[in-house]
């Protein structure tokens, strides 16, 4: 397929409303300083401002081995002008050393930037980005996010490598967990409020990180869920479903981008000029620079795409890829392409210029200093504020899935309490992927978070029973006899932080069969079990696992793990999270989302058996929880769902209204939720697609009505064309708790 991105220019950006202006341009002052400078450069010293390393001496935390460098090359490099910048490089006194170099004894006082993968906090760990989705409150994650910025920029950092804006359907892929889940509305959401929590409302301040939406573009559509894997899509699914979460990264204010290690219909999007120049650029008319990542320019050779380096660096800065980060390649090959004309010196000037009006906007040229004079983050004092952030934070990404017969909240004191499983005691495998920095908290574990809110800390009993992948001697025994002796089992299981993330993709997404005897032989004691489930991608959950009485899912909450489930398992936070992806029943039904097209044999309700329709034979097609789900401890009723008008006209609106009611005895907090889906047009569209979510409060025996504006523009979807267009026709509409279900209504859009 041959992507056509240059002739459709208005495409994307009608499909999803802006989330923010962007960064107003330099002043004519800030403009001219640059000039001058570029003027000033030789090929070499301009390079060398697109040419981004990790630190010296030492394995990059967080990335394979590549192109190390020791310590006096790197004083020299900077001396030099061939370096823009080092990232993850820890201690403030090697930052200050080099920055004293940059400006003091190079050529052209250039500062270095410093960048980091701040992904979900820094001194101070918050819940991964995934399970954060889950609070589906993009206020929460902007906090969490400036929290973020605060920390790493009084560690010198001014740039971070966040956040990552995959929509990922397909739970083997590992990354799911640092992103925003499988749905573009809700990811464009969080994009934005990531994006603004970082930097700010002045990039300028000393405490703004500079965002770096990642991965442009599609790398969560890997095929198999393979990490780095080919990704095969038509350009109508990358624009409807993968691009628009970046868009609102873009609108919000990002002014660095980097592009992704996955192919797109045979184009490395490293080296994808309709991606980089034509979308990036023309489209949307970002004003920032994009930033490799690690050494995937240089990987183009084992792409097939490039015959060796001075191709790959070739292909790579033409496409749009302005700064080379790791590999070297842009420093030992661009000079001698320049010199040949293969690379125009335009190509390189805009490179730099790009480059050099954000450090001007992060105020690296009026006090590049700034962070760098204060006390290193581990010898820094917590600050309560924070903490107490991390604990709401990872208390709101606690999804409450089933809970039988109320079993949930437990009591306090006059219970036996059995804590089983890996899970259990320490305070391992609580962070997730991306902890990478010295001084980072110490997280609270969930036996010592159960304690400290027990009023009795004897009626807790705690057993490991197994390892996360591997049996215990004695192990299933001492934790059956354990249950015996409790009124309940708190059964903690899932996976460790080393199997999710980055390069931890899996093909059985269910527990370890370990865990899996642990959980059967602790449920064959008849013992009501309550499942903590600590996981980082939807799992597929078998046996005495899926049919414990209660499941919450804990995800990687942070340094506020224990304190933040024992709120939750006590009641005294009443669970309002959400899942941000779909849980299969099996495996074999991944990829699987909610927003999937018809058939023409679709399966009927009355008749899941029907034979020659769309089905499979040893599975219903359903989620085994879907996208949207959750519960909280008051049980709540949708009704009176209502519209203002049944013929929406062109280019108006229609008002819905629907009525909450709680039916329990404390306060809930819903998370109303509405979905769209036009059952004829020109081209096929998704069975439904989420418009719009309300998260609201409703007092016991309370009814609380939710009113949604949905607009013409709304019902945009890009034709056969490939042009955002609106069609007359019919509408069904949903209002509910998830994607499944719901109160249905319908309306006509009415033609012009």
């Amino acid at each position: 397929m041959r992507l056509r991105f240059p002739a459709l220019l208005l495409a994307l950006p009608l499909l999803f409303t802006a989330c923010a202006t962007p960064t107003a341009p330099p002043a004519a002052d800030a403009d001219a300083r640059i000039e001058a400078l570029i003027a000033r450069m030789t090929v070499e010293e301009k390079v060398g401002q697109l040419s981004l390393y990790g630190p010296a001496d030492t394995n990059i935390p967080g990335n394979p081995a590549a192109n190390q460098r020791n310590a006096q090359r790197e004083i020299d490099d900077v001396r030099a002008g061939r370096v823009t910048g080092l990232f993850n490089n820890e201690g403030l006194a090697r930052k200050r050393r080099l920055q004293e170099v940059a400006v003091r004894e190079s050529r052209l006082g250039i500062p270095l930037l410093y960048g980091a993968d701040v992904i979900h906090g820094f001194r101070t760990i918050f819940p991964m980005p995934l399970a954060e989705t889950a609070s589906w409150e993009p206020g929460l994650a902007e906090r969490t996010a400036r929290a973020a910025a605060v920390e790493a920029s009084a560690d010198g950092f001014r740039w971070t490598f966040a956040p990552m804006l995959d929509i990922a359907r397909d739970a083997r892929w590992g990354r799911g967990i640092e992103g925003i889940g499988e749905d573009p509305y809700l990811g464009s959401l969080f994009a934005a409020a990531r994006v603004r929590g970082f930097q700010g409302n002045d990039l300028s301040r000393g405490d703004a990180l500079l965002a770096t939406p990642k991965h442009f573009a599609a790398y969560g559509a890997a095929e198999g869920g393979l990490d780095y894997n080919t990704t095969d899509i038509s350009e109508r699914t990358l624009r409807e479903v993968y691009l628009p979460p970046f868009k609102a990264a873009v609108d919000a204010g990002a002014l660095s981008m980097m592009s992704a290690f996955n192919e797109i219909a045979g184009i490395p999007s490293i080296a994808n000029p309709a991606l980089l120049r034509d979308v990036l650029h023309r489209e949307w008319k970002f004003q920032g620079f994009v930033v490799s990542d690690y050494t995937a320019d240089e990987e183009l050779i084992a792409h097939g795409y490039a015959a060796d380096g001075r191709e790959a660096a070739k292909q790579a800065f033409l496409a749009g890829t302005d700064v080379s980060m790791q590999s070297g390649l842009y420093m030992r090959e661009l000079p001698g392409l320049v010199a040949s004309g293969e690379v125009p010196m335009a190509r390189l000037d805009d490179a730099v210029r790009r480059v050099l009006r954000v450090k001007q906007k992060l105020g690296l040229f009026d006090d590049p200093f700034r962070g760098l004079d204060g006390a290193p983050a581990a010898e820094r004092p917590s600050d309560p504020a924070t903490v107490a952030l991390a604990r709401e934070s990872a208390r709101r990404s606690i999804v409450l899935l089933r809970n039988e017969d109320n079993l949930l909240p437990l009591k306090k004191s006059g219970q036996k309490i059995a804590l089983v499983g890996p899970f259990a005691s320490g305070t391992h495998d609580l962070l997730g992927a991306w902890s990478l920095f010295p001084g980072q908290q110490a997280p609270v574990g969930i036996d010592e978070g159960l304690r400290a809110a027990l009023g009795d800390a004897a009626s807790l009993t705690v057993v490991r029973g197994s390892a996360i992948d591997a049996a215990l001697p004695g192990g299933i025994e001492a934790a059956v006899a354990a249950a015996r002796a409790a009124d309940v089992v708190v059964l903690a299981v899932g996976e460790s932080e080393r199997m999710s993330g980055e390069s931890r993709s899996r093909t059985d997404i269910g527990l370890p069969q370990a865990q899996q005897d642990l959980a059967e032989a602790v449920a064959a004691t008849g013992k009501p079990v309550v499942v903590l489930l600590s996981n980082g991608r939807a799992m597929a959950l078998k046996g005495a696992v899926r049919q414990a009485r209660a499941i919450l899912v804990t995800w990687f909450l942070g340094v506020q793990t224990g304190n933040a489930i024992a709120d939750v398992v006590f009641g005294d936070f009443n669970p309002s999270a959400r899942l941000p992806v779909s849980f299969p029943q099996t495996a074999g039904q991944v990829p699987f989302y909610y927003a999937h097209k018809r058939t023409g044999r679709p399966l009927p309700d009355s008749d899941p058996q029907m034979a020659f329709r769309t089905r499979y034979i040893d599975a219903t097609n359903e989620a085994l929880y879907p996208f949207g789900w959750g519960m909280g401890y008051a049980p709540v009723r949708y009704d009176g769902v209502a519209l203002d008008r049944d013929r929406m006209p062109p280019g108006g609106a229609i008002e819905v209204r629907a009525k909450v009611t709680n039916t329990g005895n404390r306060e809930a907090e819903e998370v109303v939720q509405l979905y769209v889906a036009q059952r004829a047009a020109s081209v096929t569209r998704p069975v439904r697609e989420l418009k719009a979510f309300r998260k609201v409060r409703v007092a016991p025996g309370a009814t609380t009505e939710v009113d949604f504006r949905l607009t013409a523009d709304e019902l945009r979807f890009l034709g056969r064309d490939l042009r955002p267009q609106v069609e007359p026709g019919a509408f069904d509409l949903w209002v509910g708790p998830s994607a499944a279900g719901g109160i249905r209504k319908s309306f006509v859009l009415a033609r012009e």
